[in-house]
């Protein structure tokens, strides 16, 4: 079993959002989880990266050849999958992890977040999707596909089938029972 987790590859400014991924992390390894992300060292995915590792688990890095060459590529992962583009990263990541979570991160997140979330809606994988809202990152978001809801441009299901919690234990409970 893995986990794809989405994050940022910034720290951010709020403490809590890192520590999140570390949490998170070890979660998953003491669940005997692997974890698949984007493959940096740097920001909240190296928290979360580094996090697992310590703690003896797997982690299946995927980064484009463009950021590896950039030197923030993870030196110690347990595999590295240097790929050719972003879509072909995102395609990996998708192939290689059995459920999706999103931590804190930004326009890249919110890209494979979004992406993975409407691969579900239009049937092209039956994986669940999860949401981190972590110390309320997301509250507007949610709000916002709610009121998309509202508007009819997203159906209900759709919605639903985006599990939001705030809570790391809460999630993996709800992903399993997705």
């Amino acid at each position: 079993m893995r986990i794809c987790v989405f994050c940022g590859s910034s720290p951010g400014l709020v403490p809590a959002h890192a520590e999140a991924a570390a949490d998170l992390a070890r979660l998953l390894v003491g669940k005997g989880i692997g974890i698949v992300y984007g493959g940096a060292s740097v920001g909240i995915m190296g928290v979360l990266a580094d996090a697992a590792l310590e703690a003896g688990g797997e982690v299946i890095g995927v980064i484009p050849a463009h950021l590896n060459d950039w030197e923030v590529a993870h030196g110690g992962l347990t595999q590295l999958h240097v790929v050719d583009s972003m879509h072909e990263r995102k395609a990996r990541m998708a192939d290689l992890a059995d459920a999706f979570v999103a931590l804190p991160g930004g326009a890249g997140t919110m890209d494979e977040l979004f992406e993975i979330w409407t691969w579900s809606q239009l049937g092209l994988h039956n994986k669940p999707v999860g949401l981190l809202d972590v110390a309320g990152y997301y509250r507007r978001l949610v709000e916002f596909l709610d009121d998309m809801v509202e508007a009819g441009f997203l159906r209900p299901a759709g919605r639903s089938a985006l599990i939001v919690a705030s809570d790391p234990q809460v999630m993996l409970e709800r992903l399993g029972a997705a």
